[in-house]
């Protein structure tokens, strides 16, 4: 995510950093990096003119070019710039009284529209609400279909009629969701490949017909520009409240996050981050701006960690590392825990530092998948007491889980290590728990077991001096 604009600005502020002081020329040249780094990311220009001119205003204005470290103050200057043209955070969602609050959800085709529908759903029922969904899109009738599919996953109700006109699917829907008790209604309403006439009088119709306390726009955040320009036209047409991107867990370039807020005049409310229905995060600008800088998004994944990681049982769990009663079972519950935040990928990238070293890595995912079939096909007496698989017991494992007897060695030897470590570190550290949750492999090892190679196999093939530039470069890039 947003890789392009982290290695843009990694090598700026390096570059700055790498002087004593810097003199106006300097910023000068510094400004224009930023500019081309911006244009390239498929911001508007005007914004990036604008952004430009105040980032340079500021930072002649201040210390900065008497500053012994003006790297640091320029990364400040830019990273409070970048929160201004993204923010303020603006999360409130209004709700009635009585119910329901009824929000209209609109986009053109493709944005993912229908998907974001069931997850502000999902969302909303895990703040206490008792949402309904609604098929207004009779364009596409497998938007029916599709969003029926997501409310029975979630266990949410949708209102569909297959014939008639979305206005009065609308109309009706929502004396059903009176009657049915249900105190939010999401209209999910057609989309076109653009925008036209038809596609705006059908909105408009809804608008003045259901009267929605809030009007969302799904957004593709992959389309840059593109995405800015849709903004503008459906805010001229319904009077947006908010903006919810999509696929932003993508090689997003940053366009639509940097444009839409300053064009439209509208927050960004949620991004969708994934595929799964509790992939919709609430936006907060700080986060984003930490991320195109490379400075990670640890808040983030605290988050991510205490949506998954029940109390009790990481009690537990911590319990059982300082005893060394840690078993197999435990840490595949662990590794599962994982798994549902995201991608391993993704979610190493919140780390500082860590996201551009990773851009060019394929994290094997795969042998994640191989390493739940080993588990899995031990035993209930091997998961407790892995010491006991002898060569017999390997062989058996291994044939289970489409394995080789090695990889069965290696993913023991591996978990007993990260067990003993983690009772010498007390049980508790951040370290401990990811070597435990990765079996005490690094991701080299993983990638030995049959997948790409990992980074360790790589590592090994270079030559002493080869080995010593590479670890100087990784300091300087530090």
């Amino acid at each position: 995510m947003f890789d392009s604009l982290q290695d843009r600005f990694g090598t700026l502020f390096r570059n700055l950093s790498g002087k004593g002081k810097i003199s106006e020329s300097n910023v000068a040249e510094a400004m224009e990096q930023v500019r081309q780094a911006l244009l390239e990311a498929d911001v508007h220009y005007e914004i990036v003119d604008q952004f430009v001119a105040h980032v340079r205003t500021k930072a002649i204005g201040t210390e900065v070019l008497k500053s012994l470290e003006p790297g640091q103050q320029m990364i400040k200057i830019v990273y409070d710039e970048l929160i201004n043209l993204m923010g303020p955070v603006d999360h409130n969602m209004m709700f009635v009284e009585p119910g329901p609050t009824i929000i209209m959800m609109c986009g053109l085709q493709g944005a993912g529209k229908t998907t974001t529908c069931g997850k502000l759903a999902k969302y909303l029922k895990s703040k206490g609400k008792n949402p309904m969904l609604v098929a207004a899109d009779l364009q596409r009738p497998a938007a029916i279909d599709q969003l029926e599919t997501l409310g029975a996953q979630i266990e949410i109700p949708v209102y569909c009629e297959r014939q008639g006109n979305p206005v009065a699917v609308c109309r009706n829907a929502v004396a059903q969701a009176r009657q049915a008790g249900r105190d939010v209604l999401i209209l999910d309403t057609a989309g076109r490949l653009h925008i036209d006439q038809a596609l705006m009088d059908e909105l408009r119709a809804i608008n003045a017909q259901v009267k929605p306390h809030q009007v969302y726009l799904v957004v593709d955040a992959m389309v840059g520009q593109d995405a800015v320009n849709s903004a503008k036209a459906f805010n001229a047409q319904l009077e947006l409240d908010g903006v919810i991107l999509t696929k932003f867990d993508s090689d997003t370039r940053g366009g639509a996050a940097l444009s839409v807020k300053t064009i439209t005049g509208k927050p960004i409310k949620f991004i969708g981050v994934g595929e799964k229905l509790d992939a919709l995060e609430e936006f907060h600008p700080e986060r984003i701006a930490q991320r195109m800088l490379g400075m990670g998004d640890v808040l983030t994944l605290v988050e991510k960690v205490q949506k998954e990681m029940d109390e009790t049982k990481t009690r537990e769990m911590q319990e059982k590392m300082l005893s060394s009663g840690l078993t197999l079972d435990d840490f595949l519950d662990q590794m599962k825990a994982v798994r549902r935040m995201g991608p391993l990928k993704q979610l190493m990238s919140l780390l500082p530092g860590i996201g551009s070293a990773l851009k060019d890595i394929d994290l094997p995912e795969e042998q994640l998948n191989k390493v739940e079939a080993i588990i899995h096909s031990m035993n209930k007496k091997e998961r407790r007491n892995p010491d006991i698989i002898d060569n017999s017991r390997r062989r058996r494992i291994a044939r289970g889980s489409g394995s080789q007897p090695e990889e069965i060695s290696r993913l023991i030897k591996g978990f007993s290590a990260a067990r003993d470590m983690a009772k010498r570190l007390g049980g508790a550290t951040m370290a401990s728990r990811m070597k435990a949750m990765s079996g005490g492999m690094d991701m080299g090892q993983l990638g030995m077991m049959g997948g790409k190679p990992g980074t360790a196999q790589k590592q090994s093939k270079l030559t002493p001096e080869q080995r010593r530039k590479l670890r100087d470069k990784r300091r300087r890039g530090k």
